[in-house]
């Protein structure tokens, strides 16, 4: 295959590159919280079910989780250069249509093709800073990064609740999709100018039957979650998600077939005879099962159950997304003398965190923002201590040659687990409130997150003991 050949960069473009990229994935961030804020505003306006409200949340997971590695291989066939591009400007054209959109069932569609443009965006972020820096500044490029990846849930909260209230030109909340295209094209533009083109690697294959595959069982085992509520759980709902399960382990038998074949499946089969890797891949699934849910219902308790606006509680989460911040940075040196225990010591630390919000929301007849703001300070700490240096735990079996493909899988599994937490807490929340009381409903999800959060607890023990 032809190969492009990349001149040398210099130090001082190269860190502009960094800011490029870095600002892409800052968008994407801020676009997973922004959305949050914005969820009950959605409701009201186009009359949303509780279904379609999970669904805007979950469907883009979905749809960034199971074309995640596809996009990363497309970087590798076409250059990343061109599949950044393309990732950037689809991610602006469908956030343009997701703030144009005229029902519920549009803005899911919509929302659909936005997480598919962020599975082509995405992975080329990480794979242009591998490619930039091999010196000893890539220890602060990543760095760079990670405070990014931070700050982009409290630049999301904010953002969220200040241009609902704005209101700017009456677009209410079609502004925070809106937000995306101006950005969007300004970072295009900029990496069309000064981002390098990459070696391609030849004998890179798409996978693209398994692709099609793992999207249509996640979309039939999570799908009856998001809208059992809507059709009163009807029996052939759990009829759809028993199919769910057999197309996912057909999928399994199909990625077998495509690695005999001499093909290129999207997931390394190799890595599924490590046992302690399988470990921790289902602790990472049960820790995200609890991550974005959270934030769903806690926007959720606030504004449609505390009738606190928008811009409130989207600043009551500010604490919450600094203190996660402090935590990452904490959480790496924490980890380099304390080992995994620093994982079970922040799963601990959140549930102290639920703990004090669940005794809040029970015993508080009006909880202020403020209240709320600093008991959730301890969740996110804790939070923080877990996600940054979990990835490193679960892949810390891996051998080197395989860690790309194990953190493909490792990213797909976290936006998984979102997705689902999204769907079925969700799921849970909206049966309760219909039965008794929003804060019931809250209080219940509180309950589920404490026995997610445990058993993460439990595989990362399990997890620790192997490795001892």
């Amino acid at each position: 295959m032809h190969q492009i050949v990349t001149k040398p960069i210099d130090s001082t473009r190269r860190w502009w590159i960094l800011a490029t990229v870095v600002a892409a994935q800052f968008m994407f961030g801020v676009d997973a919280f922004i959305v949050n804020v914005a969820i009950p505003t959605i409701a009201v306006e186009l009359k949303a079910t509780p279904a379609q409200i999970e669904s805007v949340i979950a469907i883009y997971l979905i749809a960034y989780a199971t074309l995640v590695v596809t996009g990363g291989r497309l970087g590798d066939i076409h250059g990343t250069r061109n599949v950044f591009l393309a990732g950037v400007l689809g991610f602006t054209l469908t956030s343009l249509w997701c703030g144009l959109a005229l029902s519920g069932a549009e803005l899911i569609i919509a929302r659909l093709a936005q997480g598919a443009t962020a599975a082509l965006m995405v992975p080329q972020v990480l794979a242009t800073l591998h490619l930039l820096f091999t010196d000893g500044q890539r220890s602060r490029a990543f760095a760079i990064y990670g405070i990014v990846l931070g700050l982009a849930g409290a630049a999301g909260f904010l953002l969220g609740g200040l241009l609902i209230t704005v209101d700017l030109a009456g677009t209410g909340w079609r502004s925070v999709f809106f937000v995306n295209v101006p950005a969007g094209l300004v970072i295009a533009f900029v990496a069309w100018r000064i981002m390098p083109s990459v070696p391609r690697q030849s004998g890179t294959r798409l996978d693209i039957k398994g692709s099609v595959v793992l999207f249509a069982g996640l979309l039939c085992l999570i799908g009856p979650l998001l809208f059992g509520h809507d059709v009163g759980w009807a029996p052939w709902l759990w009829a759809v998600m028993a199919v769910g399960g057999g197309i996912l382990a057909a999928f399994l038998k199909l990625e077998h077939a495509v690695a005999r074949a001499g093909g290129m499946p999207l997931i390394d089969l190799t890595l599924l005879a490590d046992a302690a890797f399988l470990r921790g891949l289902v602790a990472a699934l049960f820790f995200f099962l609890a991550n974005l849910s959270f934030y769903l219902v806690m926007t959720l308790l606030m504004q449609r159950g505390l009738k606190i606006p928008p811009l409130t509680a989207g600043m009551a989460f500010l604490p919450l997304a600094l203190a996660f911040v402090v935590a990452s940075r904490h959480s790496g040196a924490r980890a380099r003398h304390r080992g995994s225990r620093v994982l079970i010591e922040g799963c601990a630390i959140q549930i102290v965190g639920l703990a004090a919000l669940a005794l809040v929301a029970g015993f508080v007849d009006a909880p202020t923002p403020i209240l709320l703001a600093f008991t959730m300070i301890i969740f996110g700490y804790g939070q923080g201590l877990v996600m940054a240096p979990l990835s490193g735990a679960v892949l810390s079996t891996v051998k080197p040659v395989a860690a790309g493909s194990a953190s493909g899988v490792y990213g797909t599994i976290a936006q998984i687990g979102n997705a689902a937490g999204v769907a079925a807490i969700g799921a849970v929340y909206f049966a309760v409130e219909a039965l008794q009381s929003t804060r019931a409903g809250f209080l219940v999800s509180l309950g589920l997150f404490v026995t997610l959060i445990l058993i993460c607890v439990t595989f990362l023990s399990w997890l620790r003991r192997a490795s001892a």
